[in-house]
């Protein structure tokens, strides 16, 4: 499998996520986590765009504990964002290789 992306930093404080979508390729994973799961509400001004467009190449998850720790819903998630625990960021980073973080 391809490169497994993490971001833990809003949109709306850092670049990193943006920087990471231009530079993810077919087959690489993101995972958003701490305040990085702002970027997937629905209404996020980041989300319908960038994010959006990233998916058909890209598998866009994020760390569904963090989401809840934000008092963020489930229903409140971007459709297309695939929501994990602990577990599935576990079984991402056996699967994909490198990891690269992005702060």
């Amino acid at each position: 499998m391809g490169v497994l992306h993490l971001v833990n930093r809003s949109p709306g404080e850092s670049l990193a996520l943006a920087q990471c979508l231009e530079r993810a390729c077919a087959g690489d994973a993101v995972l958003l986590l701490e305040s990085g799961v702002y970027a997937v509400l629905k209404d996020s001004v980041f989300a319908p765009t960038r994010l959006v467009e990233s998916m058909p190449r890209v598998a866009i998850h994020a760390l569904a504990p963090d989401l809840a720790a934000r008092g963020i819903a489930a229903e409140e998630v971007l459709a297309g964002v695939v929501l994990i625990d602990y577990v599935g960021f576990v079984e991402l980073s056996v699967i994909h290789t490198p990891i690269i973080s992005w702060n």
